[in-house]
């Protein structure tokens, strides 16, 4: 069997972008499937916006504990065989949260689920990163609308799991078991990664220069797109009064539309450039807070939903692209580094929608998307490659 190289182009990069989108849909999938869930932890733990809150701040903490371990690992070790060490992890993980008979458990569970979801984001956006270059084609956001795709899945997978009267456990166990299965045969191929010296510096790095932009633009962006995977379901369900599996529906619609964004992903900034393109989705994310938050309604609340997801879908692969080729450091740890900021984002926002919404009101903590997505606006020149 052919043996595949991230230094140069192979004769036949498919299986190689098998495997890596592959991944990417058992990371998204298994975010959806906890995503969708949240609810029912919810209500059978009898937990506070703030309690839920200071929960998803654990998870995030774990992933961003993780990232620049990740980075060192994934140079020192290839990207190809950390991503699936990491996904079998994650899938674990997945697993404990739905098995844990206290609040306690659920704690150290979902900081665990944070810290292989996180690593393992770092490591497979590497060999994205590689497979990229190996193809000579601009692949990264197609990568991005699998991830999407996945996480629709797992979404959807929930509302199906309500329909038919699972708890989590059963849900989680066949589900993630099915997924985790078929992606990790799809990644299970011959591919030498690049490895590279380790380089002495602190562990926990944040970007400086132009990647602190970037890592702040994706940031912008990300923080809302993770308070739309934990919350919209809550949000959908307890202001707008929707039926709980409508709820479950409201991130599998946020997932489709991103998918649909990513996957135009080469098209639209071939069109516009990733400046523009960014600045668009600032627009249509700012669209969306706007009829969430104006309207309250279950359906105005769907499409306002999808317009989030138009809104975040590009912005962090033209990111991690810029990152990747950043001339200074080598591509995982330029990555690590972006996404400490870019998918602390993404880990942040539930917790940060939480304690806000333990404040005032779930409303007003939707609300304060619309600023970051003014932010993203200003901030999209950033993206213009570096010379």
């Amino acid at each position: 069997m052919t043996k595949h190289t991230g230094a140069r182009a192979s004769a036949s990069h498919w299986p190689g972008i098998r495997a890596v989108a592959g991944l990417f849909a058992l990371n998204g999938a298994l975010y959806g499937m906890w995503a969708s869930r949240i609810p029912a932890f919810k209500d059978a733990m009898a937990l506070n916006h703030a309690t839920l809150g200071a929960l998803l701040l654990l998870l995030a903490a774990g992933a961003i504990l993780a990232f620049p371990i990740a980075g060192r690992l994934t140079d020192k070790h290839g990207a190809a065989p950390m991503s699936r060490l990491l996904g079998l992890g994650n899938a674990l993980c997945l697993m404990a949260i739905a098995l844990s008979p206290n609040l306690a458990c659920l704690a150290i569970a979902l900081f665990l689920f944070g810290a292989t979801h996180g690593a393992m984001d770092v490591a497979m956006n590497a060999w994205a990163a590689e497979s990229d270059r190996a193809s000579g084609k601009t692949i990264m956001p197609a990568f991005h609308a699998v991830w999407s795709f996945g996480a629709g899945v797992g979404a959807m997978s929930g509302v199906a799991a309500i329909a038919f009267s699972l708890s989590p456990l059963p849900h989680f166990l066949i589900a993630g078991t099915a997924v985790a299965a078929l992606t990790l045969w799809i990644a299970n191929i011959p591919w030498q990664s690049e490895t590279r010296p380790h380089h002495e510096g602190p562990l926990f790095p944040l970007p400086k220069g132009p990647l602190l932009l970037v890592g702040l633009l994706c940031f912008c962006s990300t923080l809302g797109e993770g308070a739309m995977a934990d919350w919209s379901a809550i949000y959908l369900r307890d202001v707008t009064l929707a039926s709980e599996s409508f709820a479950a529906a409201g991130f599998a619609v946020f997932s489709c539309t991103m998918v649909v964004v990513r996957l135009s992903g080469a098209f639209l900034t071939k069109l516009f450039g990733p400046v523009i393109a960014t600045r668009l989705s600032g627009v249509a994310a700012l669209i969306g807070v706007t009829l969430i938050v104006g309207f309250a309604t279950p359906h105005m609340t769907m499409v306002g939903l999808a317009f989030l997801g138009l809104g975040y879908g590009l912005v962090v692969p033209l990111a991690f692209s810029r990152a990747a080729n950043d001339p200074d450091l080598p591509q995982a740890a330029a990555i690590a580094r972006v996404a400490t900021l870019s998918y602390g984002g993404i880990l942040l926002g539930p917790p940060i929608i939480g304690f806000v919404a333990a404040l005032s009101s779930l409303r007003v903590s939707f609300a304060l998307l619309g600023l970051l997505a003014i932010a993203t606006i200003w901030m999209a020149g950033v993206l213009r490659a570096p010379r």
